[in-house]
């Protein structure tokens, strides 16, 4: 899989806008005594010292490999720009790397790159027109039944209507005595007549007379409040004397005190979680009816990934398989294990045929290079095109499909942070529908420090929180890198042009 992720590659837009900046640093930044210098971007003097993110720096474009590396924030990450010279400098002099240019200010050459890369992805759908038409691509899946213990995390398909009285009957409120009428009061024998929890009911309780009771316990009828243990005292004599005032009905639960049987307690469209669990079970219910989880099977395409052990040969790990399971399962799908394919059309079109499940996601292969057949295995197959390609970086050849009625695909590129970009774009938006869950209203916070933006795409980009509403971008940012990510808390929505310290921005949260 050569092209897992147009991200990766130049196309030919971005390829005439590095030359001209190439070009003019040549001409009027490079000099010999800093040729390799680096001028801080904004915020570099205030970020925080031994963290493990260094400094957020940007360069145009920083999405690139170059020298068999990524660009990111200005400089060439696992690269080292070659010599054509010998090291003593008597030979031709190197070539220019792309961290031998001074790091810039978008708004520098904005109208330049603006109009070099404007066009660069004409086809592409709008980032937020994208996460609408995945979120109208189907209908919310049928209702089940589901025993308690297996419904955690989806979706109420209808009310939660108490069954029963809560409590069902008047109950204690603490350990001590169940006493009638004004103090004080006359105890039977000690360890006769004490009212338990799950025990039967004792008779009435005499005015002037008093049980040891627990909490929980059913209130004996003639009962008007119950002492605390701690405020009671009990003389030789066998008699209850309280150490303060006794109100009428003090610590007792009365019967229907939180719901009465038919109350509504939880709409339908309600995310089940531990605590509703319990009221559902406290209310009467032993099942819930919610929405179906989605049945999503998981395709990791690509010759280069290996399952298990160090990289080695040109080989890679595989990320994704790993990642998009639990990430799936915390949006509200029910993944399948992953199953591996190498870069082998037919193998594609036989695992895409045979899918019976409401979701497919593709990882890689979503762009035209030689080796990337989920396209032309789309149209094999007759799917039609809902999305394709998003004005979104990194990420932007994901794409969205439907094969038949009920049946969709979701195609992520290849790169891992590439990927869960198209995760949030389309996934998540499309099994929100699936699962019958509400949106959310969108979280938004305010930059720290300037994010510089894709002259024409939105850019999503990892941040950390720095207090409420308050969000610090992520220097790992490039569509291969997953470093930023997993120290992320959100990943930021920076519309084209970028986002300055006064200007909120939406924010995407994470599992």
């Amino acid at each position: 899989m050569s092209d897992a992720d147009a991200d990766s590659s130049l196309d030919r837009a971005t390829d005439e806008a590095l030359a001209l900046f190439a070009d003019d640093r040549r001409s009027h930044h490079a000099r010999p005594a800093d040729r390799h210098a680096e001028r801080p971007a904004h915020g570099v003097d205030d970020a925080p010292r031994g963290s493990a993110q260094a400094p957020y720096l940007y360069f145009p474009f920083d999405e690139i490999p170059v020298g068999g590396g990524v660009v990111d924030g200005g400089r060439s990450v696992g690269a080292t720009p070659r010599r054509h010279g010998p090291e003593d400098g008597t030979g031709p002099a190197p070539a220019p790397a792309f961290d031998a240019f001074p790091l810039i200010d978008v708004a520098e050459d904005e109208k330049r790159a603006r109009h070099m890369t404007a066009d660069a992805t004409p086809h592409s759908t709008p980032w937020p027109t994208a996460r609408a038409v995945a979120a109208a691509a189907a209908d919310a899946l049928p209702a089940e039944e589901r025993p308690l213990g297996d419904a955690l995390g989806q979706v109420l398909a209808e009310p939660l209507v108490a069954l029963t009285d809560l409590p069902s009957f008047d109950t204690s409120a603490m350990d001590g005595w169940a006493v009638s009428g004004p103090g004080p009061w006359r105890l039977p024998p000690p360890g006769e007549q004490d009212v338990l929890a799950g025990r039967p009911g004792t008779g009435p309780l005499r005015d002037g007379h008093a049980l040891r009771i627990a909490t929980g316990a059913r209130i004996p009828a003639g009962a008007t409040a119950v002492l605390r243990s701690e405020h009671g005292e009990v003389t030789v004599q066998g008699e209850l004397l309280a150490g303060r005032h006794v109100s009428h009905g003090q610590d007792i639960r009365p019967r229907g005190g939180e719901c009465l049987q038919g109350d509504r307690l939880v709409p339908a469209g309600t995310v089940v979680t531990p605590p509703l669990l319990g009221l559902a079970a406290a209310a009467g219910y032993d099942t819930l009816t919610v929405t179906r989880r989605p049945r999503v099977d998981v395709l990791v395409l690509g010759d280069e990934l290996l399952q298990e052990g160090l990289p080695e040969g040109g080989l890679i790990r595989d990320a994704l398989g790993p990642m998009l399971g639990p990430w799936l399962r915390a949006l509200g799908a029910e993944p399948g294990e992953a199953l591996r394919i190498g870069d082998d059309a037919d193998a594609l079109y036989e695992a895409l045929a045979a899918s019976t499940a409401d979701v497919v996601v593709t990882t890689g292969g979503t762009a035209s290079g030689p080796v990337d057949h989920v396209h032309p295995t789309l149209h094999r197959l007759g799917a039609e095109l809902l999305v394709d390609g998003v004005s979104v970086r990194p990420g932007h050849p994901m794409l969205l499909a439907r094969l038949a009625p009920g049946r969709l695909v979701v195609g992520l590129p290849g790169n891992p942070l590439a990927a869960v970009a198209g995760l949030l774009t389309l996934a998540e938006p499309l099994l929100r529908t699936l699962t019958g869950r509400a949106a959310d209203e969108p979280a938004r916070a305010v930059p720290v420090e300037p994010v510089p933006g894709h002259p024409a795409d939105t850019r999503l980009v990892p941040v950390t929180y720095e207090g409420p509403g308050r969000v610090r971008p992520l220097r790992f940012h490039g569509p291969a890198m997953l470093r930023g990510l997993a120290a992320a808390d959100a990943l930021a929505v920076v519309p084209p042009g970028g986002a300055g310290r006064s200007v909120d921005v939406e924010v995407l949260g994470l599992p």
